[in-house]
């Protein structure tokens, strides 16, 4: 591998060593036919002249998503050099010969290794003794031999540990066939359950197993059958028949019961059987009520209920006894806080971990039961940074396992001790060749929005980038369904910042960074609320001369397409580039097809364009919708044939539209993955290559050194 350049100050002063993609002529541009479609609702029309993109069977569809693939290699073809130096880069960085630490669950030890050279994880366990030999369970290296796109999930082992399932998708469009392998004998048992989400519980009797299955069109998650070994036809137990909802199957802490879960954005409603009984009947847990959200566990006798209920908007924690589970026997058990959004617990036989969101952080709460009113709060080492209540499978255990990285500290595995107070890090992530937190700078900042609301912001910097205007920056957003972004750290982006890059992330309402309040001011007919606060973020990092307009990129993927895709519509002169990864733009038309997966399950996230104020609201800000003539910043837009969530056609009609209205001839470049959906590459050495693809845009675009 080449090694890197010495740090440069003076970036202005730099050139590309590759060929400038926007010198280059804009000749023989792909150019899709318009074929005009009047599409009316609430006596509105709408013509739009690449509808006809929407259908992957038609071979002129193909023809166009193969032509602007070979467009953009055109374009970008003098930084081939520049992609496979930052691929190098990042791979080698990367500790390919690697174990992650094991846990114990049963008696066995469980553990994930990689192996040099090789793209897929091998599944390992052995017992839990000092001498015990490794038993492979699955090596996916040679399950995925012959599959252009291989992903296992789902797997799951007996209640005797001698049988496992486990999901496979070989489309990516998240649709699973579950399999059963004999831990004994080695053999793939002929059981195959078809088109499920991947999805699968065991019952105790380790011959039953409980499974959700998808519809094949739209791909909601409706269904829950029950499988007995050797037998030739499974038997439905429950099917959700409201399309806003979908359903899933689980096990308590204790794996006493079984558990399904129907949930939308907006409620939640619990079903629950004994474990030693699967051919028993499910019993409601408390009926759905529109705005009541739960989530569910049990232990030893108690049902332990995360909820919003009575006005607990930031949620609360509540318990009641087995036999008494509607509401009205809820009592509190850690009570409702304006200032703390509860998000998560893990129970253990000594103590509860709570896992809650306080100023923008996630914090981490221990509670023992013998002292339950004394808070501990695990310490962290960064001013912003990224933690998780990790895998603890066992409940008699007196430590806490869980998940810390920040910006510039690698991600790793700690593990907090109870009786000692102490914690203990397990694995950190190692870098290979050697990497020096103390080079890089993590950052806390606050810009302010257009409504005065003061928006977080977490940056990283190499410690000798210069503030004076010239460095250039990504400015990274999501923003939506109330995920929050934590301040995470990446090996690749060492290869950003060490040419002078400044990475943002702009924590905008929509996520739930500040409680659950951030979420709901960023959704529905808020929704203007999250681009403006990413706008205030880009210009607030202008303003501390951060970067400049002319040296800022916006990036975002899926619903953070969407917010870089009205961005780019309301202040495109903001940004010098955007990287649009499976961006959802076409949100009228989409939202108003309920044969389209996703759909009617996010009413509650986006609105109903069926209802004549949700259709010009969300009308008022879908990128597809406001393209207008104008000057674009240079685009990167991603997507697969094959996605689930975001449909190909989205950022090919997109880019279409941007083709014929823009004003000016910046890079307007598509990467289409032909064989993936969602989430891309399904090796962990391939979805490198489109991460330095991406990364060599930008750097081409910000004239830095490569």
């Amino acid at each position: 591998m080449k090694k890197a350049l010495p740090f440069i100050f003076s970036i202005t002063a730099i050139f590309s060593a590759c060929e400038s993609m926007k010198k280059k002529e804009r000749i023989n541009q792909p150019k899709a036919e318009k074929i005009p479609k009047v599409l009316e609702a609430h006596n509105d029309q709408r013509i739009d002249h690449y509808y006809w993109l929407n259908n992957r069977e038609n071979p002129k569809v193909i023809d166009y998503l193969n032509r602007e693939n070979e467009y953009r290699e055109k374009i970008m073809k003098g930084t081939e050099g520049l992609q496979e130096e930052i691929f190098a880069e990042i791979k080698g960085r990367i500790k390919e010969d690697d174990q992650s630490v094991p846990y114990i669950l049963d008696g066995f030890e469980y553990y994930t290794r990689f192996e040099t050279g090789k793209e897929y994880p091998i599944y390992c366990r052995k017992q839990n003794r000092p001498d015990a030999p490794e038993e492979i369970l699955f090596d996916v290296n040679q399950m995925a031999e012959g599959y252009d796109y291989y992903q296992m999930g789902g797997m799951t082992i007996s209640p005797d540990n001698m049988k496992v399932a486990f999901a496979v998708d070989t489309v990516s469009r998240r649709i699973y066939n579950i399999y059963i392998k004999d831990l004994k004998t080695g053999e793939i048992l002929p059981d195959v359950m078809h088109s499920t989400s991947g999805n699968v519980t065991w019952a105790a009797d380790n011959k039953t197993l409980f499974y959700g299955v998808r519809d094949p069109q739209t791909l909601r998650s409706s269904k829950i059958f029950r499988h007995e070994l050797g037998a030739e036809k499974d038997v439905l137990v429950y099917e959700e028949k409201d399309e806003t909802f979908v359903c899933s199957v689980g096990k308590t802490r204790d794996k006493k019961h079984l558990l399904i879960h129907s949930s939308s954005t907006v409620s939640d409603e619990y079903r629950y059987l004994s474990a030693e009984t699967p051919e028993g009947q499910f019993n409601i847990f408390q009926p759905r009520k529109r705005d009541l959200e739960y989530g569910l566990n049990g232990f030893n006798g108690k049902w332990y209920i995360l909820t919003n209920a009575n006005g607990a908007k930031n949620f609360k924690l509540m318990v009641c006894d087995e036999g008494k589970t509607e509401m009205s026997n809820w009592k509190d058990l850690i009570a409702h806080r304006e200032d703390v959004f509860l998000e998560d617990f893990e129970i253990f036989e000594n103590f509860i971990a709570i896992e809650e969101k306080y100023n923008g952080l996630t914090r981490i709460d221990i509670r023992k039961w013998t002292d339950f009113e004394t808070t501990a709060y695990l310490k962290m080492d960064d001013p912003v940074y990224g933690l998780g209540i990790g895998n603890n499978p066992e409940y008699r255990s007196h430590t806490l396992r869980f998940g810390y990285s920040s910006l510039n500290q690698p991600s790793s595995v700690r593990e907090f001790n109870t009786q000692t107070g102490e914690t203990e890090i397990l694995k950190e992530t190692e870098v290979v060749g050697g990497f020096d937190k103390r080079m890089y700078v993590s950052e806390r900042l606050w810009a302010t929005a257009k409504d005065g609301t003061k928006i977080p912001i977490s940056l990283v910097r190499h410690k000798n980038t210069p503030l004076d205007g010239s460095a250039p920056a990504v400015l990274y957003g999501y923003g939506s369904y109330g995920y929050s972004l934590d301040a995470n750290f990446s090996i690749a982006r060492i290869s950003l910042l060490d040419r002078g890059f400044v990475y943002a992330i702009a924590h905008i309402r929509g996520g739930s960074e500040m409680g659950r309040h951030w979420y709901e001011d960023g959704k529905m007919f808020n929704k203007m609320n999250t681009f403006n606060d990413f706008i205030a973020c880009g210009e607030h990092l202008v303003q501390k001369k951060y970067t400049q307009k002319d040296r800022m990129f916006a990036w975002g993927g899926s619903a953070g397409g969407l917010l870089v895709g009205a961005v780019a519509n309301m202040r495109p002169e903001l940004f010098r580039g955007i990287i649009a990864e499976v961006p959802f733009v076409d949100v009228v038309t989409t939202m108003l097809d309920e044969t389209i997966p996703l759909t009617t399950g996010e009413y509650d996230e986006w609105g109903n364009p069926n209802e004549k104020k949700s259709y010009y609201y969300m009308k008022s800000y879908s990128p597809y919708d406001n393209i207008t003539a104008q000057d674009y910043p240079a685009m990167l837009i991603t997507t697969g044939l094959h996605d689930s969530q975001v449909q190909y056609w989205e950022p090919a009609k997109w880019i279409a539209k941007l083709r014929e209205m823009r004003t000016n001839g910046e890079p307007l470049l598509m990467h289409c993955e032909m064989t993936t959906g969602h989430g891309g590459a399904s090796g962990r050495f391939a979805a490198l290559k489109e991460v330095a693809m991406k990364y060599a845009f930008i750097l081409d675009l910000a004239n830095t050194i490569n």
